[in-house]
């Protein structure tokens, strides 16, 4: 009886890691792609914060690159820990830069921001709701992960 409240508490969780993972993989593809479709515009737009025009074209290649090989990791379920720890960094990194915009920067590029109808205070309440969500997801994972080897060690040991 125990084991199968176990089974359906990790079905639950399962099921919220898994509306979680196809929501950032849904967000880091549409990202990462339309920031590859528009290299030179983003480009641009990252060098407008001067501490990262030196770096801007590496940053234009690299983000957008990174992004779309979280959202595979987040879409294969032996990689999805992975990929949750993945789209927590970036949304660490998203956030800091958005803070750092507002900031210290005296020029603010104008629509790299996903959704791009949200203005940058907008952004930043928005990054720290994905940042709580990726860090639940890492957390669910971890404790879903935990379960299933313990069920299995169970299972070896009854055998």
């Amino acid at each position: 009886m125990n084991i199968l409240i176990q089974e359906i508490l990790h079905m639950k969780k399962s099921t919220i890691t898994e509306i979680i993972s196809i929501l950032f993989a849904l967000l880091f593809l549409y990202a990462g792609i339309g920031k590859l479709m528009q290299y030179h515009f983003f480009k641009v737009q990252i060098g407008v914060f001067s501490v990262l025009k030196p770096i801007s074209p590496f940053i234009a290649w690299f983000l957008p690159v990174s992004e779309i090989i979280i959202a595979v990791l987040l879409l294969v379920p032996i990689w999805r820990l992975r990929g949750l720890y993945g789209a927590s960094t970036l949304m660490i990194l998203f956030t800091g830069y958005v803070v750092a915009l507002l900031s210290f920067s005296r020029q603010i590029p104008c629509c790299i921001a996903v959704p791009e109808f949200l203005s940058w205070e907008q952004q930043l309440l928005f990054n720290s709701i994905l940042l709580v969500l990726a860090v639940m997801g890492v957390i669910l994972q971890m404790k879903q992960q935990f379960w299933l080897n313990r069920i299995k060690k169970n299972d070896s040991l009854q055998m």
